[in-house]
């Protein structure tokens, strides 16, 4: 049976949902930041060290939603996947025990990130608070990409909403009381809802397993062989992908106005998230559909709409007052940081076309396990963003936060061209087996 518009939109609006919810966890943290003692310290504490350090560490067992949406095809390789996410969840969270407990603490901030004194000890509770979420991301993402692939993508919102509420009555409690730490309250709601959202996508996933995996033949049993083979390019794409913000981070602060830069920074990272959810969550649905008969061309012109649309909603926010009333109400930052913060928010107009366009190559090329290009792209962007960061450093008299997001947009960009070039092979494949007739509608 071919594949309709309907069941893409109905794939993919819940992991949009889901993205989106996410995107306004930073904006959340950020808000409540903004308003108790300290804010500036606080919002470039964590936006500064505290997440980049912990998303470095989780960088090995991010990609498990892709590995699990492509692999687990039945209980062995199921539990083969399971049993390789505990392990390393068990030794990153040890790594990140070492760099939050011990004087590697040091080395890593003072000496190699040199960032602002201000916000070092700040940063270092938050990051001991933090302790949990590498483990708990690792066991959501493995269980989402199980449901993603048997059709039940729409649990994974559910379990956002969860992650959403949990944060949500944690930042008021701790902004209620009044007298504990912004980072301490901001990073205790994350570590904690982040556990919520995992405790519920194991107790979801439950079903799913019994009804599609427990009886699922074994076709393809899975080597340790053929899962390093497909994941270890993941691991470095996540880990290049994620290493340019603890690089950004050191070039910020070597650069003029770097404790505003690196709060508004915290603050734009979560705005920017948010109109790039909807192209982020297109991945998954290309992985998981575009091998079905009749999918390619409808996956195509959705992707097309969606670069459209998704642009066009964040020009309506620069242009009109939405951003100012963003800014000064929801993320409640003084009026210098709002300047600086509207100033560089054009700069990241194409971001979210880009994000379609990465999703829609990269999801091609996931689909055919040959996931070599997918790094190659990722050093490509991170070879751009440094180049640029590094002139910013090397300019001196510009403010960090502009060299930061056109980095970034230039270094997206380089890496779509490069994943366009390195998925054609797939997309004629692609193409060639979409047998839908062209009068055919959903």
């Amino acid at each position: 049976m071919s594949v309709t518009n309907k069941q893409i939109l109905k794939t993919w609006w819940p992991l949009a949902a889901s993205w989106l919810l996410m995107g306004f966890e930073s904006p959340l943290i950020s808000a409540i930041l903004a308003r108790l003692q300290g804010a500036e310290i606080n919002l470039a504490a964590y936006g500064g060290i505290i997440m980049p350090l912990s998303f470095i560490v989780e960088a090995p067992i991010i990609m498990l939603l892709s590995a699990s949406t492509a692999l687990c095809k039945d209980m062995p390789s199921y539990r083969k996947i399971f049993k390789f996410m505990m392990i390393t969840g068990f030794a990153l969270t040890v790594l990140h025990i070492l760099i939050a407990f011990t004087p590697l603490y040091y080395v890593v901030v003072r000496n190699i990130i040199g960032s602002p004194e201000a916000i070092i000890e700040p940063a270092r509770i938050g990051l001991m608070i933090m302790t949990p979420w590498t483990w708990a991301i690792g066991y959501r993402r493995f269980q989402q990409g199980v449901m993603i692939r048997y059709n039940n993508s729409q649990a994974i919102w559910v379990g956002t909403v969860v992650r959403l509420v949990t944060l949500s009555v944690i930042l008021m409690i701790g902004y209620s009381i009044g007298t504990i730490g912004g980072v301490a309250v901001g990073t205790a709601a994350q570590a904690l809802a982040v556990i919520a959202e995992a405790v519920y996508n194991g107790l979801r996933v439950r079903p799913v397993i019994r009804k599609y995996l427990v009886n699922a033949p074994e076709v393809e049993p899975l080597t340790w062989k053929a899962f390093f083979n497909f994941y270890i390019p993941l691991v470095m794409t996540s880990f290049i992908t994620l290493i340019w913000q603890p690089i950004g981070s050191a070039a910020l602060s070597r650069m003029p106005r770097a404790v505003e830069s690196l709060a508004v920074w915290q603050v734009m990272s979560g705005l920017l998230s948010i109109f790039r959810s909807p192209g982020t969550a297109l991945n998954e649905v290309v992985v998981a559909m575009i091998e079905k008969q009749g999918a390619f061309r409808k996956l195509q012109r959705f992707a097309v709409r969606l670069g459209v649309i998704s642009t066009g909603v964040q020009l309506v926010f620069i242009i009109t007052p939405l951003s100012l009333l963003w800014f000064q109400y929801v993320s409640a930052i003084t009026p210098p940081l709002i300047a600086l913060a509207k100033s560089a928010f054009w700069f990241a107009v194409p971001l979210p076309a880009l994000s379609v366009l990465q999703s829609w190559y990269q999801g091609a090329i996931l689909s055919s396990k040959k996931t070599r290009s997918i790094t190659e792209s990722v050093m490509i962007f991170l070879a751009v963003i440094i180049l640029v960061l590094f002139g910013g450093v090397a300019w001196g008299k510009t403010t960090g936060l502009y060299f930061a997001i056109i980095g970034m947009v230039l270094g997206v960009g380089a890496q779509v061209l490069w994943l366009f070039s390195r998925s054609r092979n797939y997309m004629r494949l692609a193409a060639a087996s979409d047998c839908e007739p062209e009068q055919a509608t959903a």
